[in-house]
């Protein structure tokens, strides 16, 4: 099972992938908030109205926030993608770390490095989940095989034939042929085999005159 890291795209491609998937949760999920607030506060009569127009006003927009920071989250990890030349979870880290200050420079540094602290623990949280989720996974696929039962053994010897029977002897064993019949025990107490060898058949009756 492939980790976070190595199943998302390659580092080039991953900012457009990420801008694309940012934007469309924003867009998503902004219309479901704006769709009911617009419900809520629209007079009745009007409140489908009043909710189809809250989500064409507000829907882009924070379709467009998300936008800019999955790009900005996607940029600053790919640039430690390539600062670092490996892919671990601090890299995520440090992205959302700088995400949250660099949104919030404008602020002044004390809201940008509240932004960027609030930023790095939230991305750790969801790493260190991502990762307890990846080791769970792994560990459920990793059972002991179960043991399958014995199978049946069948003795050695010249023409031996094996056909399965209860663990009871038969009541016409030894009426027929001149053969002898051995039982092979074998395997668990339920699956019994009973070995019978080939017999010679008896030399004909000699009819010569004496």
């Amino acid at each position: 099972m492939g980790t976070p890291e190595t199943s998302r795209e390659p580092c080039p491609d991953r900012i457009l992938d990420d801008i694309g998937g940012a934007f469309g949760m924003g867009a998503v999920g902004g219309s479901a908030f704006h769709f009911l607030k617009g419900i809520y506060n629209s007079p009745k009569g009007e409140r489908f109205l009043g909710g189809s127009q809250a989500v064409r006003m507000n829907a882009p927009r924070v379709g467009g926030s998300f936008a800019v920071w999955g790009g900005l989250f996607s940029t600053f990890d790919c640039s430690m993608v390539y600062v670092r030349q490996k892919e671990d979870p601090w890299n995520s880290i440090i992205a959302g770390a700088a995400t949250g200050g660099f949104l919030q420079m404008r602020q002044g540094p004390g809201a940008a490095s509240r932004s960027a602290l609030f930023g790095g623990v939230l991305l750790a949280l969801i790493e260190g989940a991502g990762i307890m989720l990846n080791k769970f996974m792994s560990s459920q696929q990793n059972f002991p095989p179960m043991e399958e039962p014995n199978a049946p053994y069948s003795a050695p010897g010249n023409n031996v034939g094996t056909v399965a029977a209860d663990s009871s002897p038969g009541w016409f064993d030894g009426f027929f042929g001149g053969g002898t019949k051995e039982a092979a025990l074998a395997g668990d107490a339920s699956s019994k085999t009973t070995v019978l060898e080939s017999f010679d058949a008896p030399t004909p009756p000699s009819f010569e005159y004496k």
